[in-house]
């Protein structure tokens, strides 16, 4: 059953590849993970995989921090809606592009980058402003919403396990707080930072493509397409559609988003004031569900609350301003929901498949394999291998640090390996198997705040990854060589 355990994952990615439909990959290897479960306890495994596998899904949706999740993703589609067909987003585009602020391509990779690394309080907060501040700004200067996808990703997760001031640190604190290791859980996760060098090299790959304008891969492909097949965007009184990835299978998202017909340009503050609510919003709620203490903070409740109070100042805003009517809001509101609703699909049957897969054992399964007869200048790149491949096939970075920490503190007691950078190779693994994964949610979520499709972000973003995660393997090589 051990070997059987990598079997769920193996079928995602097998059909991802194979069918291009992320939806049925994860339904199969849902099932899947429940089949084996059920044969090992029932002859009608098929019966009993089928009634686990809606169970498994009640399950994860009665945990509140899931269920917080899954919410906020809904909301967020009507605050998009929102925001863009009140014209705040044009408007905002245009005093961007007015002030000289954004005035050309770099200074809008720039402005983006920044936005993404000064909201380094939660990832998912970090995605979502970003994205939204930025997708008509990369329309307007034909840079295809793969190249947002990649910054915004490649910058939140990055930023948040650099700056540690957040929910992140505070989670992997708790997590080093079980151990007695001759330094302080503090010094050690601070320590990390020097040693992180994915997180590192992935900030450094974004400044490299914001500066000198250059994408490499198929991010150029899908770039060259993108300017040479004469899409332009126009402006009308028409409402903004948005095109969905299933319509236009002929062409990539970011073709069929420079299609879409403009909202004429009103007021910046339409936009504006409603993600500067979320942003402070975000910060207050972390301060009060942390007891004082901003660090302990609820990511999950305060994303949540967050964007509760930024989608009622929204409602609000456009409601008193005379240009909307109560009913056409509500129904601006539900549009934009269930615009999102196939992504949040895909959040959900993610969740499942990473509660499926640790009831089955899989990650455990990964994580021992690498402990195993390694030299020990070894165990230190191995153990981020293992952290990218078990983020990668469960689709979650925090449920790698889960895994690997109580194997990684082991191995510092034991064969005396330094604590920091242990600890960093972990970290830097969970990101970088979470970048590569097409089954993450984190990935999702990029997907949705940039208005890509999700296999195209996939695909543009993993030659990025994959290289920034080689060459940290050979960083921590020589580190162990010198260190240990």
């Amino acid at each position: 059953m051990d070997w059987l355990s990598v079997l769920p994952p193996l079928v995602a990615i097998i059909i991802v590849i194979w069918k291009k439909e992320v939806i049925l990959a994860l339904l199969s290897a849902v099932f899947t993970s429940e089949l084996l479960l059920a044969s090992q306890h029932h002859s009608n495994a098929i019966f009993h995989a089928f009634i686990g596998f809606i169970e498994r899904i009640i399950t994860v949706v009665s945990s509140g921090g899931n269920a917080r999740i899954l919410i906020f993703s809904l909301l967020i589609g009507a605050l998009l809606a929102y925001v863009r067909d009140s014209g705040g987003v044009t408007a905002t585009v245009e005093k961007l592009v007015n002030k000289g602020i954004a005035k050309n391509k770099r200074q809008v990779g720039a402005l983006t980058m920044f936005t993404g690394m000064v909201i380094f309080i939660e990832s998912n907060l970090s995605v979502l402003t970003a994205g939204i501040l930025s997708r008509d700004l990369f329309d307007k200067f034909k840079m295809s919403r793969a190249r947002l996808a990649y910054i915004i990703d490649s910058t939140s997760a990055p930023v948040c396990i650099l700056v540690l001031l957040n929910g992140w640190g505070a989670y992997v604190l708790a997590l080093l707080n079980n151990y007695e290791l001759g330094q302080s859980s503090v010094s050690i996760l601070w320590g990390s930072v020097a040693f992180n060098f994915y997180a590192i090299i992935a900030l450094l790959m974004v400044v490299y493509t914001v500066v000198t304008d250059r994408v490499h891969g198929p991010m150029k492909a899908t770039e060259l397409a993108l300017n040479t097949d004469g899409a332009t965007q126009t402006t009308s009184t028409e409402q903004h559609s948005t095109v969905s990835p299933q319509a236009v299978p002929q062409e990539t998202l970011s073709q069929a988003i420079l299609h879409e017909t403009m909202v004429p340009a009103t007021k910046a503050r339409f936009m504006l004031v409603p993600l500067l609510s979320m942003i402070f919003g975000m910060f207050f709620f972390m301060y009060w569900s942390g007891n004082g203490n901003i660090t302990q903070g609820s990511g999950s409740k305060s994303v949540l609350y967050a964007t509760c109070l930024a989608l009622a100042v929204s409602y609000f805003l456009l409601r008193f301003s005379k240009r909307f009517e109560h009913k056409e809001l509500v129904e601006i509101g539900f549009k934009g929901i269930g615009e999102l609703l196939p992504l949040v699909t895909i959040v959900l049957l993610s969740l499942t498949l990473g509660a499926s897969l640790k009831e089955l054992g899989t990650g455990y399964f990964i994580a021992g394999i690498v402990g195993d007869y390694l030299p020990l200048i070894l165990v230190v790149p191995m153990l981020f291998l293992a952290g990218a491949v078990i983020s990668f096939s469960t689709g979650t970075s925090w449920g790698t640090f889960a895994i690997l920490i109580p194997i990684g503190v082991p191995l510092i007691q034991a064969l005396g390996l330094p604590p920091s950078l242990v600890i960093a190779a972990i970290l830097g693994g969970g990101i970088f198997g979470d970048h590569c994964s097409p089954i993450s949610d984190t990935t999702a979520v990029s997907a949705i705040a940039s208005g890509c499709d999700l296999l195209e972000h996939v695909k543009t973003q993993m030659p990025y990854a994959l290289f920034g995660g080689a060459v940290t393997l050979v960083a921590y090589v020589i580190a162990s060589i010198v260190m240990i």
